[in-house]
């Protein structure tokens, strides 16, 4: 009868599987039993198999309580290296990839993770300075800090790919994966810095007032000049151009970045609001 309620087949439910409560035994404590012809025996797996599945998960939560702790002494070390030696850290950045993966990046921060907390860090600026009903309409699918810092990720990106891309067709190099990785790198020391000085400048002119809008033109002005004249020295480092064709690649390669993030924009929040209707 049990076995008929339990959805089993006649005389393979639970008591007879235990040989009927005559024969009833005990089972060890935490084991998980299967049923042979011979009656129930246990799969292997105790209570110390769980036991080390937990600590398993304990010793990837201390890893990564480490690694995200240490980002705040490789961060502004790494902040302030690609602010005031930019050059030495875009050679840093060729030299690691050549490392074992293990190796890379020991001492710094790895570009795209600088340039992903440098927008997180933006992006709590803008928080901190703005209150949520003074900002744009966005569509209900951007109102979500992570799809917005996503989106920002995504475009502010598209400076070091254009730049990487400009300087392998100024140096005449085969453009693929591999050769594209070491000046992407590269470059994206370099946007962090520049990221963070226009949100931080676009964030005090939409701010207003005495103060906070000649701050925000002269940052977004310095931010510019300082982006500009990094690419133009490396440009003509790296690709051996003189100062007039460094100045035409990049300024090409800085307005393919614009419109290309324009466009991104547009058709992104277009997609999101038919996507929140």
């Amino acid at each position: 009868m049990f076995s008929q309620l339990a959805g089993l087949p006649p005389r393979t439910g639970f008591f007879f599987a235990l040989r009927g409560p005559a024969g009833l035994r005990s089972l060890p404590t935490g084991s998980i039993c299967r049923k042979t012809r011979r009656g129930m025996v246990s799969d292997g797996r105790t209570e110390t198999g769980h036991t080390m599945d937990f600590m398993r998960l304990l010793k990837s939560f201390e890893e990564l309580l480490y690694e995200v702790t240490s980002w705040l002494v490789f961060y502004p070390l790494t902040l302030w290296r690609a602010a005031t030696q930019p050059f030495r850290m875009m050679n840093y950045a060729d030299r690691e990839l050549d490392d074992r993966p293990e190796d890379r990046f020991a001492d710094m921060l790895s570009p795209p993770l600088f340039l992903l907390i440098t927008l997180l860090i933006s992006h709590g600026v803008e928080l901190a300075l703005l209150e949520r009903l003074s900002q744009p309409n966005l569509p209900r699918l951007l109102e979500a800090d992570s799809n917005l810092l996503i989106l920002r990720a995504l475009l502010f990106s598209i400076f070091p790919l254009a730049m990487a891309v400009t300087l392998m067709l100024a140096r005449r190099v085969t453009l693929n994966r591999e050769t594209l990785r070491s000046p992407f790198y590269s470059q994206g020391y370099v946007a962090a810095p520049f990221a963070l000085g226009i949100s931080t400048g676009i964030n005090l002119l939409r701010l207003g007032g005495q103060t906070a809008t000649p701050a925000g033109l002269a940052l977004g002005a310095l931010s510019l000049l300082w982006y500009g004249a990094v690419q133009i020295g490396w440009f003509r480092r790296d690709a051996g151009l003189g100062w007039l064709r460094a100045f035409l690649y990049v300024s090409i390669a800085f307005a393919v970045s614009i419109t290309t993030i324009i466009l991104c924009a547009v058709v992104i929040v277009t997609e999101a609001r038919v996507w929140s209707v």
